[in-house]
């Protein structure tokens, strides 16, 4: 009976001491629902980069991270976004967003927004930490930029053949001077109506690329896939060949530019991809006057040779440099 006491007491005792460690000192005991559950496992599917919007210097890259999810519940989840210029290697921007608990086996977007300048290239980084542990990095290459435009995607209308998407015609002649009609096709591509869109018509004549007229035409809204033609009348000396560069901007940024001839000079032809020669340009057709009015007594033409072209003070010079030579000879003979 004393052997069955003792061995009740023992028993006793060792039930308390382990109901006292249980309290006292707590995971000593396992939990089953706890050893059931792993812990969750992310990753980056893929990543895919689109513009979604942009202002007058910069375009917001909107990059769309997916994620696949397994496993138990994913905690502290953050996706961080950096645009590294491709030229520079300089990180230019960078982005993060925290993401709430993952729970089940699922896929999960993530977009970050991440604004960069509307020019050049930049290789998009996407990198994924879990817990401050990184996971996961995706690198992306994005290029041109800078013709990212808003609304509708405005370019010139190219023709076949040889039908230039920069054409002129004569208006109007007046003394050495002649009036050019220059007009272009936009054509809008995109799905919706263009917005603040410009184009500028500069004028170079053809053997010095001096600027002999320039001038902007703006364009009202485009709908989508519709032609429009803008068009300007600009002065230019007569007798030169010009070409007609017209420069495209849509929200203050160049997005496109085309070239054509304008051949004046009955002499010679140019088109718009040949190489340019010498013909005797004179500078002063092409100078900006500032409609001074001359000095009183001083008769205009004699100022510039008795009106003959071509001669001036430079001519001047030179013969009273000739007539000295010529004397000084006489009398030493």
């Amino acid at each position: 009976m004393d052997r069955e006491r003792l061995l009740a007491v023992g028993i006793a005792v060792v039930v308390l001491a382990s109901a006292v460690t249980a309290v006292v000192i707590p995971g000593v005991v396992a939990d089953a629902d706890r050893d059931d559950v792993h812990p969750g496992r992310v990753d980056v599917e893929e990543t895919t980069i689109a513009a979604n919007g942009t202002s007058s210097g910069t375009v917001d890259l909107s990059t769309t991270a997916y994620l696949s999810h397994r496993g138990g519940d994913s905690e502290n989840v953050t996706v961080t976004v950096r645009a590294v210029g491709l030229e520079s290697g300089l990180v230019e921007a960078t982005r993060s967003t925290a993401i709430d608990t993952i729970t089940g086996d699922r896929e999960v977007p993530v977009t970050v927004d991440i604004p960069v300048a509307r020019d050049g290239g930049y290789r998009i980084e996407t990198v994924l930490r879990a817990d401050s542990q990184r996971v996961a990095t995706v690198s992306k290459s994005v290029r041109g930029v800078g013709s990212v435009q808003s609304g509708g995607h405005m370019t010139f209308h190219r023709f076949g053949a040889d039908l230039p998407a920069v054409q002129y015609s004569v208006a109007s002649v007046d003394g050495d001077t002649t009036a050019l009609d220059v007009s272009t096709y936009l054509t809008n591509h995109g799905a919706a109506p263009s917005e603040d869109v410009s184009v500028e018509l500069v004028v170079r004549q053809a053997d010095s690329n001096v600027v002999a007229a320039r001038t902007t035409i703006p364009v009202d809204d485009v709908a989508p896939g519709a032609t429009v033609t803008p068009n300007a009348t600009v002065d230019v000396p007569s007798a030169y060949n010009y070409y007609l560069d017209a420069v495209l901007r849509q929200d203050g940024v160049i997005v496109g530019t085309a070239r054509s001839a304008a051949n004046l000079d009955p002499q010679e032809r140019i088109e718009a991809n040949t190489t340019v020669r010498d013909t005797g340009l004179q500078v002063e057709d092409f100078e900006t006057t500032d409609n001074t009015q001359p000095d009183s007594g001083t008769d205009p033409e004699q100022s510039a040779g008795g009106g003959i072209p071509g001669f001036g003070p430079a001519v001047a010079l030179i013969a009273v440099v000739a007539t000295t030579i010529a004397a000084a000879r006489r009398q030493s003979a």
